[in-house]
C-alpha cells in the first residue's frame, strides 16, 4: 500500500467517526463545498482551498485529541498496574467524565454488584461532544471537567439509601427552579419538571461523611486548593416519564452564589426500568457575573452507584427522562447538592 492509499484510508476511517465530525458539520461542510464549484473561476476555487485547509486543521486537532486520549490511557493504565499500593485502596474509582462515545456494556450484561470486588484507580481524559468550535478566552472560559466516582456506595449503603426513598413516595415535593426553602424559588415546568425530597433521614450524614473523605482527592485530581465548607446541601430528586431539567447554572443568583461544587449521585432500581435523564455539562463563557452555554458539552448517562461532581458555575441540564412505566419505584432518582463555601 502506498503514502497515498494509507493517507486516504484514514482519512476516510476519521470521516465515519462522529467524534472527529458531527452528522450535522459534515453535511453542512458538503453543502459549502458544492456550493463553491458551481461555475469553477478562480475565486471559488480559492474559497473551496480556504475551507478545505480549514476542516483539515480541525479533523486533525479533534483526531489527536481521540488518540491522544487512547495512548495516554494505556499508559497511565500500565503504569498504575505496576503500583499494587493503589489498587488495594478502600476508595471509589476516579475516571473523567465519559462523553457519547464511550462504548455501552453488551445488551443483556448483569451490571457489576458495587463494592464487590477491590477497587483501583484510573484516570482517563476525554474530548467533549462538539456541536460547534469552541474557543477558550483566558479567565472567561470554564471548560466541562468532571470527576466520576464509581461504587461510591457500600451495596448495604445503596439498598438502605433505596428503601428510605420508596418508603417515603408521598413526602416528595414538586421541583422548584431554585431548591424549595431558598428565597425565590419557583415551580416552573416549562424549565424543570420533577420531584424532590429533602429530608434524607440518616443516609444525609453517611453521604456527606464520603462526600467530604472524598473532596481532597476530587481537588487534587482538578489541581485545585482545598477550601472552607460552610456546608453540604442534599436532596434525593425522582425524575419519571417526561422530566426534565433545562440549561442552566448553580450559581446564576444571589441566593446561591457561595456554591461552589456540584455533585450528582445516580441510584434506581435494578433493572433500570428508565432512559434518557442524562446530565450533559456544557464548556461555559463568562457574560458579565454569570456563565452560559457554548455548543461543546459532555455528557454523562446515568449508571448505578455512580456520583459525578463539578464546578456550580457550569452551565449543565438533564435531558428528558422516558419512563413508560410511570411508577414511581421505577424512576431516575439521584442524591444531587452542593459544596458551600
Amino acid at each position: 500500500m502506498t503514502a497515498r492509499e494509507m493517507i486516504d484510508n484514514l482519512s476516510g476511517t476519521l470521516l465515519c467517526d462522529e467524534r472527529i465530525l458531527s452528522v450535522p458539520e459534515k453535511e453542512l461542510l458538503a453543502n459549502l463545498l458544492r456550493r463553491t464549484r458551481t461555475t469553477g473561476n478562480a475565486s471559488e476555487y480559492a474559497v473551496t482551498e480556504a475551507i478545505t485547509r480549514t476542516v483539515g486543521e480541525i479533523i486533525a486537532e479533534r483526531a489527536l485529541g481521540v488518540f491522544g486520549e487512547s495512548l495516554s490511557r494505556q499508559l497511565l493504565e500500565q503504569h498504575l498496574a505496576a503500583l499494587p499500593s493503589l489498587s488495594n485502596r478502600n476508595m471509589p474509582v476516579i475516571r473523567a467524565g465519559a462523553t457519547p462515545s464511550t462504548p455501552a456494556p453488551p445488551p443483556g450484561s448483569a451490571p457489576r454488584p458495587p463494592g464487590t470486588s477491590p477497587p483501583s484507580v484510573s484516570f482517563a481524559t476525554t474530548q467533549p461532544k462538539t456541536g460547534g468550535v469552541a474557543v477558550a478566552e483566558a479567565d472567561n472560559y470554564l471548560p466541562a471537567e468532571c470527576v466520576v466516582l464509581d461504587e461510591f456506595l457500600t451495596v448495604t449503603e445503596l439498598n438502605q439509601l433505596r428503601q428510605f426513598v420508596f418508603e417515603n413516595e408521598m413526602r416528595f415535593e414538586m421541583s422548584e427552579v431554585l431548591s424549595p426553602g431558598v428565597a425565590g424559588g419557583a415551580v416552573d415546568y416549562e424549565h424543570r419538571r420533577s420531584r424532590v425530597l429533602l429530608d434524607l433521614g440518616g443516609n444525609e450524614k453517611m453521604i456527606t461523611d464520603r462526600l467530604r473523605t472524598c473532596l481532597p482527592r476530587v481537588l487534587q485530581r482538578w489541581g485545585r486548593d482545598t477550601f472552607s465548607i460552610s456546608r453540604i446541601e442534599t436532596q434525593v430528586t425522582a425524575s419519571n416519564h417526561g422530566d426534565y431539567f433545562h440549561c442552566h447554572s448553580e450559581t446564576g443568583v444571589e441566593e446561591v452564589a457561595d456554591r461552589e461544587i456540584t455533585f450528582v449521585y445516580f441510584f434506581h432500581r435494578e433493572p433500570k426500568q428508565f432512559s434518557g435523564g442524562d446530565l450533559r455539562i456544557y464548556d461555559s463563557r463568562r457574560e458579565n457575573d454569570n456563565y452560559i452555554p457554548t455548543a461543546n458539552y459532555r455528557t454523562i448517562v446515568p449508571e448505578q452507584n455512580q456520583l459525578v461532581l463539578f464546578a456550580s458555575g457550569l452551565s449543565h441540564e438533564i435531558t428528558p427522562v422516558e419512563c413508560p412505566s410511570g411508577k414511581f419505584a421505577d424512576s431516575r432518582f439521584t442524591v444531587n447538592g452542593w459544596f458551600r463555601k
